[in-house]
């Protein structure tokens, strides 16, 4: 069966009407509708772990932006603030190698995410992973290290993305 003009229209139109009617809204979509478009971000920095303060800031800035389709304003200028602070970050061996050695690490980071904005405070714990892999009885470098933390963070960023949308699609509703 050959589809012509009519009949093509005709389809992408009853697909459309399909999508649409489905209700489905993007989980950045989602969470923009709790968050608002303008938001500050603040990182604790850890004394423990200070250089991990300027990745995790910059991942959230990222995820702010990416993620959630917003803008990075002064704090007296945004709906919404976020606070991220670091909880943890540790590095678990996955694998070894013949000899022993450990040659895979999954480096875990957890976040405490704090949201403040329309008279109302909420927290989040988040936690993302990244595993990556060593040359045999090698240390991490601090190029994989910072890499990793990064990536983690990401991740972690993306579950609180997650939980900020599931929110907002009660919202939606």
């Amino acid at each position: 069966m050959k589809f012509f003009g009519l009949e093509r229209v005709l389809l992408a139109l009853i697909t459309g009407l399909l999508l649409a009617g489905c209700g489905y809204l993007p989980t950045s979509k989602q969470a923009r509708e709790v968050l608002g478009e303008k938001i500050f971000v603040e990182v604790t920095v850890s004394l423990e772990n200070p250089e991990s303060a300027v990745l995790i800031k910059d991942a959230t800035r990222k995820a702010v932006i990416t993620r959630f389709h917003a803008s990075l304003v002064p704090q007296e200028m945004a709906k919404t603030t976020l606070w991220v602070d670091l909880a943890n970050v540790r590095f678990v061996p996955l694998q070894y190698d013949p000899n022993g050695y450990v040659i895979v690490y999954r480096a875990v980071v957890l976040l405490n995410v704090t949201r403040r904005g329309n008279g109302e405070k909420k927290s989040y714990n988040t936690q993302g992973f990244y595993d990556f892999a060593i040359e045999p009885n090698a240390v991490i470098t601090d190029t994989q290290r910072f890499e990793a933390i990064r990536q983690a963070s990401l991740k972690a960023l993306n579950s609180f993305v997650a939980k900020v949308g599931a929110e907002g699609s009660r919202t939606v509703e």
